[in-house]
């Protein structure tokens, strides 16, 4: 084995580990949000027999909410705040996303398939949480904790569609602030 192809593997092998600590957290923040999420939708549907896309809506929203707490004071808690008006942004942006991932199941399995029962309900939210959540874990870590690049940098390697969208929003408001 070459001294390159060895060096190649520590790095991988740090960067894994590296990565474990912040899987385990987002991890356990997710739990505590699945929960929330379960518990919330569940109440909600029986409480007001409402329709199950709508209850489950009104789980993932009360999650949503639960969770950027845990992510931003525990498991991003080292990531640049200083523009939290960013992230909170691009967090409610890729929510939204993992909102219309995760719903979007319970919707097919209700409207679709027409099976409306609790255990038909959470078996399509578990089924979207999942998908929702890696989709989530992605977007969370590369593009919302993280400082805001160099506009200079910005313009070298262009941010991905929502992201540039997003940012471009936060520079108009603040630079109609600014001209009032």
């Amino acid at each position: 084995m070459s001294k390159h192809s060895a060096q190649r593997r520590t790095s991988l092998t740090q960067r894994l580990r590296g990565v474990s600590g912040e899987v385990m957290k987002f991890a356990v923040v997710g739990l505590g949000g699945i929960v929330v999420n379960f518990g919330v939708s569940n109440a909600m549907i029986h409480a007001t027999h409402w329709a199950p896309v709508r209850c489950s809506v009104i789980g993932t929203v009360v999650a949503i909410l639960v969770n950027y707490a845990g992510y931003r004071y525990w498991v991003y808690r080292d990531s640049d705040a200083a523009s939290r008006r960013r992230e909170i942004t691009l967090f409610l942006v890729f929510s939204g996303i993992g909102l219309l991932i995760e719903n979007g199941t319970v919707w097919f399995t209700t409207y679709t398939l027409g099976m409306t029962g609790t255990l038909a309900l959470n078996a399509s939210k578990m089924a979207g949480t999942g998908v929702a959540t890696l989709f989530r874990f992605f977007s969370y870590r590369t593009w919302v904790f993280k400082a805001m690049p160099e506009l200079a940098e910005h313009e070298q390697q262009p941010a991905q569609p929502v992201v540039a969208q997003a940012e471009r929003i936060l520079v108009a408001e603040e630079s109609a602030q600014y001209i009032k």
